[in-house]
Protein backbone atom coordinates (compact mmCIF):
# COMPACT_ATOMS: atom_id res chain seq x y z
CA UNK A 1 0.00 0.00 0.00
CA UNK A 2 3.00 2.42 0.63
CA UNK A 3 4.39 1.60 -2.52
CA UNK A 4 1.19 2.51 -4.41
CA UNK A 5 0.76 5.71 -2.75
CA UNK A 6 4.63 6.60 -3.21
CA UNK A 7 4.27 5.79 -6.89
CA UNK A 8 1.19 8.26 -6.78
CA UNK A 9 3.05 10.83 -5.55
CA UNK A 10 5.57 10.53 -7.60
CA UNK A 11 3.51 10.27 -10.77
CA UNK A 12 1.50 13.80 -9.65
CA UNK A 13 5.25 14.92 -8.90
CA UNK A 14 6.15 14.18 -12.09
CA UNK A 15 3.36 15.74 -14.11
CA UNK A 16 3.45 18.79 -12.18
CA UNK A 17 7.24 19.17 -13.08
CA UNK A 18 6.46 18.56 -16.66
CA UNK A 19 3.43 21.19 -16.80
CA UNK A 20 5.58 24.00 -15.23
CA UNK A 21 8.38 23.45 -17.76
CA UNK A 22 5.74 23.54 -20.69
CA UNK A 23 4.47 26.43 -19.07
CA UNK A 24 8.72 27.93 -18.70
CA UNK A 25 9.19 26.74 -22.19
CA UNK A 26 5.94 28.45 -23.91
CA UNK A 27 7.07 31.57 -22.13
CA UNK A 28 10.65 31.18 -23.37
CA UNK A 29 9.20 30.47 -26.80
CA UNK A 30 7.59 34.07 -26.91
CA UNK A 31 9.05 36.75 -28.35
CA UNK A 32 9.97 40.18 -26.74
CA UNK A 33 7.15 42.77 -28.41
CA UNK A 34 9.02 45.90 -29.73
CA UNK A 35 6.60 48.72 -30.17
CA UNK A 36 8.11 52.15 -31.55
CA UNK A 37 6.54 55.46 -31.85
CA UNK A 38 5.46 54.45 -35.47
CA UNK A 39 6.42 52.09 -38.00
CA UNK A 40 6.52 54.80 -40.81
CA UNK A 41 9.28 54.18 -43.36
CA UNK A 42 10.00 57.17 -44.00
CA UNK A 43 11.06 58.15 -40.68
CA UNK A 44 14.55 56.91 -40.84
CA UNK A 45 15.34 57.24 -36.59
CA UNK A 46 12.49 54.64 -36.04
CA UNK A 47 14.27 51.93 -38.83
CA UNK A 48 17.68 52.87 -37.26
CA UNK A 49 16.16 52.03 -33.84
CA UNK A 50 15.07 48.99 -34.94
CA UNK A 51 17.91 48.04 -36.26
CA UNK A 52 19.55 48.17 -33.04
CA UNK A 53 16.71 45.74 -31.27
CA UNK A 54 17.56 43.29 -34.24
CA UNK A 55 21.22 43.52 -33.74
CA UNK A 56 20.69 42.45 -30.10
CA UNK A 57 17.89 39.93 -30.34
CA UNK A 58 20.27 37.90 -32.49
CA UNK A 59 23.34 38.43 -30.49
CA UNK A 60 21.39 37.32 -27.89
CA UNK A 61 19.28 34.65 -29.61
CA UNK A 62 15.60 35.92 -28.83
CA UNK A 63 12.44 36.53 -31.05
CA UNK A 64 11.31 40.20 -31.20
CA UNK A 65 7.97 41.18 -32.55
CA UNK A 66 7.78 44.77 -33.75
CA UNK A 67 4.14 46.40 -33.82
CA UNK A 68 3.65 49.71 -34.45
CA UNK A 69 0.98 52.38 -35.91
CA UNK A 70 1.60 54.30 -38.79
CA UNK A 71 1.28 57.74 -37.09
CA UNK A 72 3.45 59.66 -34.51
CA UNK A 73 0.11 60.97 -33.40
CA UNK A 74 -1.90 57.62 -32.91
CA UNK A 75 -2.55 57.68 -28.95
CA UNK A 76 -5.90 55.36 -29.07
CA UNK A 77 -4.18 53.53 -31.89
CA UNK A 78 -1.19 52.69 -29.82
CA UNK A 79 -2.84 51.60 -26.35
CA UNK A 80 -5.38 49.12 -28.24
CA UNK A 81 -2.37 47.83 -29.88
CA UNK A 82 -0.69 47.71 -26.46
CA UNK A 83 -4.14 45.76 -25.09
CA UNK A 84 -3.97 43.24 -28.13
CA UNK A 85 0.38 42.51 -26.80
CA UNK A 86 -1.13 41.95 -23.34
CA UNK A 87 -3.01 38.81 -24.56
CA UNK A 88 -0.54 37.67 -26.55
CA UNK A 89 1.66 37.14 -22.79
CA UNK A 90 4.99 38.13 -24.49
CA UNK A 91 8.35 37.72 -22.81
CA UNK A 92 8.67 41.59 -22.15
CA UNK A 93 7.40 45.01 -23.68
CA UNK A 94 9.74 47.42 -25.11
CA UNK A 95 7.59 50.69 -25.39
CA UNK A 96 8.03 54.21 -26.99
CA UNK A 97 4.97 56.09 -25.46
CA UNK A 98 3.30 58.48 -27.74
CA UNK A 99 1.49 59.95 -24.70
CA UNK A 100 3.53 60.82 -21.52
CA UNK A 101 0.24 60.37 -19.54
CA UNK A 102 -2.93 59.01 -21.53
CA UNK A 103 -0.88 55.63 -22.08
CA UNK A 104 0.03 55.25 -18.02
CA UNK A 105 -3.36 53.12 -17.42
CA UNK A 106 -2.36 50.49 -20.19
CA UNK A 107 1.21 50.77 -18.86
CA UNK A 108 -0.19 49.73 -15.08
CA UNK A 109 -2.31 46.57 -17.01
CA UNK A 110 1.68 45.52 -18.70
CA UNK A 111 2.83 45.41 -15.50
CA UNK A 112 0.35 44.10 -13.75
CA UNK A 113 -0.20 41.39 -15.88
CA UNK A 114 3.28 40.55 -15.24
CA UNK A 115 5.00 41.60 -18.77
CA UNK A 116 8.43 43.14 -17.90
CA UNK A 117 8.21 46.58 -19.10
CA UNK A 118 11.13 49.14 -20.75
CA UNK A 119 9.97 52.12 -22.10
CA UNK A 120 12.42 53.82 -24.93
CA UNK A 121 13.17 57.05 -25.97
CA UNK A 122 9.62 58.81 -24.73
CA UNK A 123 9.06 57.75 -21.06
CA UNK A 124 5.78 57.22 -18.65
CA UNK A 125 4.53 60.06 -16.15
CA UNK A 126 5.22 58.07 -12.58
CA UNK A 127 8.30 56.02 -13.93
CA UNK A 128 6.44 52.61 -14.55
CA UNK A 129 8.72 51.17 -16.14
CA UNK A 130 12.07 48.65 -14.60
CA UNK A 131 14.09 51.03 -17.39
CA UNK A 132 13.61 54.03 -19.64
CA UNK A 133 16.59 54.37 -22.57
CA UNK A 134 16.41 57.49 -23.95
CA UNK A 135 18.93 60.82 -24.71
CA UNK A 136 18.85 63.08 -22.30
CA UNK A 137 15.89 65.10 -24.00
CA UNK A 138 16.27 68.34 -21.53
CA UNK A 139 20.17 68.80 -22.30
CA UNK A 140 19.76 67.85 -26.06
CA UNK A 141 17.02 70.76 -26.34
CA UNK A 142 19.68 73.17 -24.93
CA UNK A 143 22.37 72.00 -27.07
CA UNK A 144 20.16 72.81 -29.91
CA UNK A 145 19.14 76.58 -28.45
CA UNK A 146 23.31 76.70 -27.47
CA UNK A 147 23.47 75.93 -31.76
CA UNK A 148 21.08 78.46 -32.43
CA UNK A 149 22.86 81.82 -30.51
CA UNK A 150 25.88 80.65 -31.93
CA UNK A 151 23.99 80.60 -35.23
CA UNK A 152 22.55 84.02 -34.86
CA UNK A 153 24.83 86.52 -33.01
CA UNK A 154 22.28 89.23 -33.91
CA UNK A 155 19.28 87.40 -31.97
CA UNK A 156 16.08 88.14 -33.67
CA UNK A 157 12.10 86.24 -33.91
CA UNK A 158 12.50 82.51 -34.04
CA UNK A 159 9.93 79.66 -34.05
CA UNK A 160 9.91 76.16 -32.70
CA UNK A 161 8.04 73.23 -35.13
CA UNK A 162 7.67 70.47 -32.64
CA UNK A 163 6.54 67.40 -33.28
CA UNK A 164 3.59 65.48 -30.69
CA UNK A 165 2.02 68.02 -28.10
CA UNK A 166 2.05 65.70 -24.62
CA UNK A 167 5.15 63.17 -25.58
CA UNK A 168 7.82 63.19 -23.28
CA UNK A 169 9.89 63.54 -25.10
CA UNK A 170 8.75 66.76 -27.06
CA UNK A 171 8.08 68.65 -23.42
CA UNK A 172 11.44 67.98 -22.11
CA UNK A 173 13.60 68.67 -25.28
CA UNK A 174 11.23 72.44 -25.93
CA UNK A 175 11.86 73.14 -22.03
CA UNK A 176 15.67 72.17 -22.43
CA UNK A 177 15.78 74.64 -25.80
CA UNK A 178 13.88 77.25 -24.12
CA UNK A 179 16.02 77.12 -20.94
CA UNK A 180 18.90 78.07 -23.11
CA UNK A 181 17.87 81.02 -25.24
CA UNK A 182 15.59 82.67 -22.47
CA UNK A 183 18.47 83.77 -21.17
CA UNK A 184 19.20 85.95 -23.61
CA UNK A 185 16.57 88.93 -24.37
CA UNK A 186 17.69 89.30 -27.86
CA UNK A 187 15.58 86.63 -29.01
CA UNK A 188 11.87 86.66 -29.42
CA UNK A 189 10.14 83.45 -29.71
CA UNK A 190 6.68 84.01 -31.78
CA UNK A 191 5.67 80.25 -30.83
CA UNK A 192 5.50 76.49 -30.55
CA UNK A 193 3.89 74.75 -33.47
CA UNK A 194 3.12 71.22 -33.80
CA UNK A 195 3.61 69.22 -37.10
CA UNK A 196 1.81 65.97 -35.07
CA UNK A 197 5.19 64.11 -36.46
CA UNK A 198 4.54 65.12 -40.43
CA UNK A 199 7.31 66.51 -42.36
CA UNK A 200 3.94 67.49 -44.90
CA UNK A 201 2.29 69.78 -41.84
CA UNK A 202 5.83 70.98 -40.79
CA UNK A 203 6.54 72.05 -44.77
CA UNK A 204 3.02 74.24 -44.38
CA UNK A 205 3.58 75.42 -40.98
CA UNK A 206 7.04 76.96 -42.02
CA UNK A 207 5.86 78.71 -45.72
CA UNK A 208 3.23 80.04 -43.30
CA UNK A 209 5.61 81.38 -41.17
CA UNK A 210 8.04 83.16 -43.67
CA UNK A 211 4.74 84.49 -45.37
CA UNK A 212 3.58 85.97 -41.62
CA UNK A 213 6.56 87.06 -39.90
CA UNK A 214 9.36 88.85 -42.50
CA UNK A 215 11.57 89.37 -39.66
CA UNK A 216 12.11 86.08 -38.87
CA UNK A 217 15.47 85.03 -38.57
CA UNK A 218 15.63 80.94 -36.93
CA UNK A 219 13.52 77.83 -36.85
CA UNK A 220 13.95 75.13 -34.18
CA UNK A 221 12.93 71.92 -35.15
CA UNK A 222 12.64 68.91 -32.77
CA UNK A 223 12.39 65.85 -34.77
CA UNK A 224 13.29 64.57 -37.82
CA UNK A 225 9.84 65.11 -39.56
CA UNK A 226 10.09 68.55 -38.18
CA UNK A 227 13.27 69.25 -39.03
CA UNK A 228 12.90 67.91 -42.37
CA UNK A 229 9.49 69.62 -43.35
CA UNK A 230 11.15 73.12 -42.20
CA UNK A 231 14.12 72.24 -44.64
CA UNK A 232 12.23 71.75 -47.58
CA UNK A 233 10.28 74.97 -46.83
CA UNK A 234 12.88 77.09 -46.20
CA UNK A 235 14.63 75.41 -49.79
CA UNK A 236 11.88 75.99 -51.92
CA UNK A 237 11.74 79.60 -50.39
CA UNK A 238 14.83 79.94 -52.82
CA UNK A 239 16.40 81.92 -49.68
CA UNK A 240 18.80 79.50 -48.65
CA UNK A 241 20.91 80.20 -45.46
CA UNK A 242 18.95 83.27 -45.02
CA UNK A 243 16.77 81.72 -42.29
CA UNK A 244 18.71 80.18 -39.93
CA UNK A 245 17.97 76.06 -39.10
CA UNK A 246 18.81 73.84 -36.09
CA UNK A 247 17.30 70.52 -36.22
CA UNK A 248 17.16 67.23 -34.74
CA UNK A 249 18.48 63.28 -35.76
CA UNK A 250 19.81 62.53 -39.11
CA UNK A 251 18.14 61.27 -41.83
CA UNK A 252 19.33 60.96 -45.49
CA UNK A 253 18.05 64.21 -46.68
CA UNK A 254 18.22 66.29 -43.19
CA UNK A 255 22.37 65.24 -44.22
CA UNK A 256 21.89 66.91 -47.60
CA UNK A 257 20.61 70.15 -46.65
CA UNK A 258 23.19 70.23 -44.02
CA UNK A 259 25.78 69.73 -46.84
CA UNK A 260 23.90 72.56 -48.43
CA UNK A 261 23.80 74.94 -45.35
CA UNK A 262 19.90 75.19 -45.27
CA UNK A 263 20.13 72.98 -41.89
CA UNK A 264 23.08 75.18 -40.12
CA UNK A 265 23.23 72.45 -37.03
CA UNK A 266 21.59 69.09 -36.03
CA UNK A 267 21.55 67.26 -32.76
CA UNK A 268 21.99 63.61 -33.73
CA UNK A 269 21.33 61.13 -31.15
CA UNK A 270 21.62 57.52 -30.82
CA UNK A 271 19.10 55.28 -31.99
CA UNK A 272 20.67 52.02 -32.96
CA UNK A 273 22.48 52.49 -29.48
CA UNK A 274 18.86 53.02 -28.03
CA UNK A 275 17.30 50.21 -29.79
CA UNK A 276 20.76 47.67 -28.99
CA UNK A 277 20.31 48.63 -25.17
CA UNK A 278 16.37 48.34 -25.02
CA UNK A 279 16.77 44.73 -26.25
CA UNK A 280 18.97 44.12 -24.41
CA UNK A 281 17.71 45.57 -20.78
CA UNK A 282 14.51 43.55 -22.08
CA UNK A 283 16.05 40.19 -21.86
CA UNK A 284 18.32 40.80 -18.80
CA UNK A 285 14.98 41.68 -17.25
CA UNK A 286 12.93 39.25 -18.46
CA UNK A 287 15.45 36.16 -17.12
CA UNK A 288 15.56 37.99 -13.07
CA UNK A 289 18.42 40.47 -13.54
CA UNK A 290 18.85 43.75 -12.30
CA UNK A 291 18.85 46.36 -14.26
CA UNK A 292 19.08 50.51 -14.66
CA UNK A 293 16.45 52.40 -13.73
CA UNK A 294 17.54 55.20 -16.45
CA UNK A 295 20.19 54.68 -19.09
CA UNK A 296 21.00 57.72 -21.45
CA UNK A 297 22.38 56.60 -24.95
CA UNK A 298 23.52 60.41 -25.27
CA UNK A 299 23.23 63.08 -27.97
CA UNK A 300 26.11 64.88 -30.02
CA UNK A 301 25.65 68.79 -32.31
CA UNK A 302 26.64 68.28 -35.55
CA UNK A 303 27.83 70.67 -37.97
CA UNK A 304 28.91 71.44 -41.79
CA UNK A 305 32.39 71.76 -40.22
CA UNK A 306 32.41 68.50 -38.20
CA UNK A 307 29.73 66.23 -40.03
CA UNK A 308 33.06 64.59 -41.64
CA UNK A 309 35.03 63.49 -38.67
CA UNK A 310 35.00 59.79 -38.05
CA UNK A 311 33.01 59.61 -35.14
CA UNK A 312 30.32 61.75 -36.18
CA UNK A 313 30.35 60.05 -39.51
CA UNK A 314 29.28 56.81 -37.56
CA UNK A 315 26.30 58.34 -36.21
CA UNK A 316 25.53 60.35 -39.29
CA UNK A 317 25.84 56.48 -40.97
CA UNK A 318 24.76 54.03 -38.49
CA UNK A 319 25.46 50.32 -39.37
CA UNK A 320 24.33 46.68 -38.47
CA UNK A 321 27.22 45.97 -36.87
CA UNK A 322 28.08 48.47 -34.57
CA UNK A 323 27.20 47.78 -31.04
CA UNK A 324 27.31 50.50 -27.90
Amino acid sequence: MKRWLFLIVITILSIAVYMYGLKAAGKNNQPIVFVPKTIDKQIEFWQVVEQGVNAAAAEMGSKVKVVGTDTEKDVDGQIRMLREVIAMKPKAIVLSALDFERTVPIAHEIVKAGIPLITVDSGLKGGISKSFIATDNVEAGKKAGEALIQTLPNRGQIAIINFIKGSSTSIERENGLRSAIQRDTGFQILNTYYSEGSSEKAYDITMQLLKDYPDLQGIVGLNEPSTLGAAKALHDWKKPGEIKLIGFDSSMEEIGFLEEEIIQAMVVQKPFNMGYVALKTAVQLSSGQKVEGRIDTGSEVIWKTNMYTKPNQKLLFPILDKRP
